[in-house]
């Protein structure tokens, strides 16, 4: 009696209290709580004004840099990258190291021997066994304080490293990764976009623009060629657009639709029609190219002519100043051929020095090699 007493009691207490202690009815499916809700969206909009000005404070500060940049220490800072006798390692930690992974990658792309990116932590345990005597290890900080390039300092210069760093602090105390380091380049930073003057938004930009820019004054000094950038992108449109030739993606031999001038046009449907590139090429006995003739061609004659295409020869009718190309030129340039004024084409007699045809490219066959 005494217990259901004390459950008596209890009840009425608990339903008092229902709003802080008993759990109310979940939400209907599909419904979402009230903070749930929020990250769904929020009702703060971006003004294109306000917008505006941001973008302008940030040209200032990148203006900022431009006009303050030390250009004698930076190219000082070149010419020790471009005289390496080993390895270039860079380095960084947070947006400082992506910035220098981005440097070391566009480096290796160039051909630039042993480059590569050293994550401070991992070479403390083990990735420093990549650094030799006399490579270089290029350390990107803004402050010149971060702690996990200091503590990489002196094991580097243990294994005989150069040791170049690329702050945006001042010198002496407030910058040490600076007075441990043999070259420093100083990036003039004005300040932060960041509302707080925290986030390293303009830092970045400008430590990104100065380690692109010497990249492109090393390529520069060491002569490097189209060819040589080429071999090393064989993937991808870049790749393809510089190491393919029109010899490597044309028709050729039993591909081409030839016919002589002295054909009857109607006799050449099939051959116009059964390769696939919408033309014939009208050559002679040597295969000297005469002109093109093309469905366009076919469809303007018949329209002019009517019955009497009958009696027509493919000379006849036939284009005798067509656009030609080279089998040694670059793809990329056929296809700006075929693109260019009065009129695009959809395909380029390819011809020797000779005026000897050995193939044709088309639009469809340059699309299809990926270009």
């Amino acid at each position: 009696m005494e217990t259901l007493h004390q459950i008596s009691v209890i009840i009425p207490v608990l339903f008092l209290l229902k709003p802080s202690f008993i759990p109310l009815k979940p939400p209907k499916m599909g419904a979402l709580s009230p903070a749930r809700q929020l990250l769904r969206g929020s009702a703060a909009k971006i003004d294109a004004g306000d917008l505006g000005l941001l973008f302008q404070a940030q040209r200032r500060h990148m203006e900022h840099f431009f006009e303050h940049l030390d250009l004698s220490q930076a190219a000082g800072f070149a010419q020790v990258l471009l005289d390496a006798p080993g390895a270039i390692f860079f380095s960084g930690v947070g947006k400082s190291g992506i910035v220098a992974q981005k440097i070391a990658h566009t480096m290796a792309s160039l051909g630039f021997s042993r480059t590569g990116f050293l994550h401070p932590v991992d070479a403390l345990h083990g990735d420093l066994g990549a650094v030799f005597p006399g490579d270089l290890l290029v350390l990107f900080s803004k402050s010149g304080a971060s702690e996990e390039l200091l503590s990489l300092v002196p094991f580097a210069r243990a294994k005989g490293a150069r040791l170049l760093s690329v702050t945006s602090a001042t010198g002496g105390s407030g910058n040490p990764l600076a007075t441990r380091c043999d070259v420093n380049v100083h990036l003039p930073l004005q300040r932060e976009l960041c509302p707080f003057g925290l986030a390293p938004v303009t830092s970045a930009a400008i430590q990104m623009v100065f380690g692109d820019t010497i990249v492109a004054a090393l390529m520069a000094a060491r002569g490097i060629t189209r060819e040589q950038y080429g071999s090393n992108h064989p993937a991808g449109k870049i790749g393809k657009s510089l190491i393919f030739t029109v010899k490597d993606v044309m028709k050729k031999k039993e591909e081409l639709p030839l016919c002589q001038d002295g054909d009857m046009i109607m006799d050449q449907l099939a051959e116009l029609t059964s390769k696939g590139c919408g033309c014939l090429l009208v050559v002679d006995d040597r295969l000297h190219l005469i002109g093109t003739f093309t469905d366009g061609d076919l469809r303007r004659t018949l329209k002019a002519h009517g019955a009497a295409i009958f009696n027509l020869t493919v000379g006849e009718m036939c284009n005798r100043n067509p656009r030609t190309i080279n089998p040694d030129a670059m793809a990329v340039e056929a296809m700006q051929t075929m693109e260019s004024p009065p009129s695009a084409v959809q395909f380029l007699p390819v011809v020797d020095d000779q005026n000897t045809v050995v193939g044709i490219i088309t639009l469809h066959g340059l699309v299809s090699a990926g270009l």
